[in-house]
């Protein structure tokens, strides 16, 4: 199976590059590689066209204006050509070699296959954001019925095809509850396993606020009852 990694970015001119490394060091995997600037104001788009030139078999798009982590992770997905899809973030919070957890669970008969940061191991997360991310697992649990331990993580396995037939609206972070939402509501159910996490700080670079908890818990609540494919 091929796995098609979408990799988003906004201003990560410091670990872009080390990131697409340690993607591309991932073995026994067949991979494709989608990176997506979002208009970023830094040396990002100038580190990637250097890497287009080095690594011809990159897929690299540079937006010339910011249009948010959703709207970019959408057109991120009209490019992918795999059997199954992944997000990517382009910081270092996530370990690239948990997909193969997440493949493995596929031979389970998993349909959707999580990576969770609470039944894994979680470093250095703030508690602002530990709370919110608790509270929209928690608030997803209740509107759909299910039993998630970690809705916001950014890995999510999916199928490539399923990806490529969903009409997604959210431009922003409320893109995590949607996705979500379209998946549950497809009657397709959601596998989690374990992963390993270090979150950053926003001085760092972390780039997601309390106000984005607040629209994704909006969110949830739109696409349960307001909202259809």
């Amino acid at each position: 199976m091929k796995l098609s990694i979408v990799i988003p970015c906004y201003n990560e001119e410091k670990t872009v590059e080390q990131i697409v490394n340690l993607v591309e060091k991932v073995d026994g995997i067949e991979k494709e590689i989608i990176i997506l600037d979002d208009g970023s104001s830094d040396a990002t788009p100038k580190i990637l066209e250097e890497m287009r030139k080095k690594k011809p078999q990159l897929k690299i798009i540079l937006n010339p204006k910011n249009h948010g982590k959703g709207a970019t992770v959408r057109e991120g997905y009209k490019h992918t050509t795999g059997d199954y899809v992944i997000v990517q973030d382009a910081d270092l919070e996530y370990d690239p070699q948990d997909y193969k957890k997440l493949m493995a669970e596929l031979k389970k008969g998993a349909q959707v296959v999580y990576g969770s940061r609470f039944s894994g191991s979680q470093k250095d997360m703030t508690n602002l954001h530990y709370l919110g991310n608790r509270f929209l697992t928690m608030l997803t649990n209740v509107l759909y019925g299910t039993n998630l331990t970690d809705m916001e993580t950014c890995y999510k396995l999916l199928p490539g095809s399923f990806v490529r037939s969903l009409k997604l609206k959210s431009a922003r972070f409320d893109f995590e509850p949607e996705i979500t939402s379209r998946i549950l509501k497809s009657g397709m159910k959601i596998a989690e396993v374990p992963i390993s996490y270090r979150g950053r700080s926003w001085k760092a670079g972390k780039k997601i606020t309390w106000r984005d908890g607040l629209h994704a818990a909006k969110a949830l609540i739109r696409f349960r009852f307001f909202e259809h494919a």
